[in-house]
């Protein structure tokens, strides 16, 4: 994968929302047709805009009721230069809130890469299948043990949505786990407390959330990446920032539809 910046933090925005394993509660935070979308900016310009959209249809996977969510990236204006045009993916099953497949299709400059995973959560393992750069011709295949109802890159996060937050106390951390890019990740989630946040789509109270994230040449500080969910049924992520070794980069959220809960 071609290490330029804007693909680095639009992966960091999402990468920190690997799994939750513990606390899951009956979802009632999002359901089908739900689509947020955000604007990246570095500094006073325009970078990306990022989507997040639940299909309008419910999907069946392993005869089980799925949610197919995508997330996208796409730079803007004078980042164009860097050409990223990305999408990641997840079935969801609508009940457990496992994913049963992922899928990711780069696009970067000249670059391209297009995997599916399959989860196989009884037996604890993950396949993930590589494609060529036109995503029709299966080129390898590999499988990898994974911990029991692991979650991808995508999942993690709705997941995330569906846990009670009120009783979380400052400080508070919680683990995560999940499996992207071949290997398995444990981060740790720290809760900061409570913030009042304006945007375009509103005013709300908001739980912030910092992950921490190992020293790297990409972000400056031990939390670099700090995240805003509301604090309503609904609990979406309507701020993130990530504090750059130049500058900083925030994403905000520009537009909802489809919200559960009006």
């Amino acid at each position: 994968m071609k290490n330029t910046l804007i693909k680095s933090v639009i992966v960091a925005f999402f990468s920190f929302t690997q799994v939750i394993p513990v606390f899951a509660q009956k979802n009632t935070a999002f359901t089908s047709g739900e689509e947020l979308v955000f604007k990246v900016s570095y500094g006073f310009l325009d970078a990306a805009e990022a989507k997040m959209v639940v299909s309008p249809q419910v999907s069946s996977i392993n005869n089980s009721p799925t949610y197919k969510i995508d997330v996208y990236g796409e730079t803007l204006g004078v980042f164009k230069l860097f050409r990223v045009n990305n999408n990641w993916g997840t079935y969801l099953d609508t009940a457990k809130v496992i994913p049963y497949q992922s899928y990711r299709h780069i696009e970067e400059g000249k670059y391209r890469k297009h995997e599916r995973v399959i989860f196989d959560h009884e037996n604890k393992s993950a396949t993930a299948r590589l494609y060529d750069r036109e995503n029709k011709k299966l080129v390898d295949t590999k499988e990898y043990k994974v911990p029991a109802n692991v979650q991808d890159i995508v999942s993690g996060f709705y997941l995330l949505r569906t846990m009670d937050l009120k009783k979380l106390k400052k400080g508070d951390s919680i683990t995560l786990t999940g499996f992207f890019d071949k290997e398995v990740y444990n981060l740790k989630l720290i809760y900061g407390g409570k913030e009042q946040v304006s945007t375009k789509v509103g005013t709300f109270s908001t739980y912030v959330f910092s992950p921490v994230i190992p020293k790297n040449k990409l972000f400056r500080g031990e939390q670099p990446v700090t995240i805003w969910v509301t604090d309503d049924k609904n609990k979406i992520p309507i701020k993130i920032k990530a504090k750059l070794m130049v500058g900083s980069l925030d994403m905000e959220v520009n537009e909802v539809k489809g919200l559960r809960n009006n």
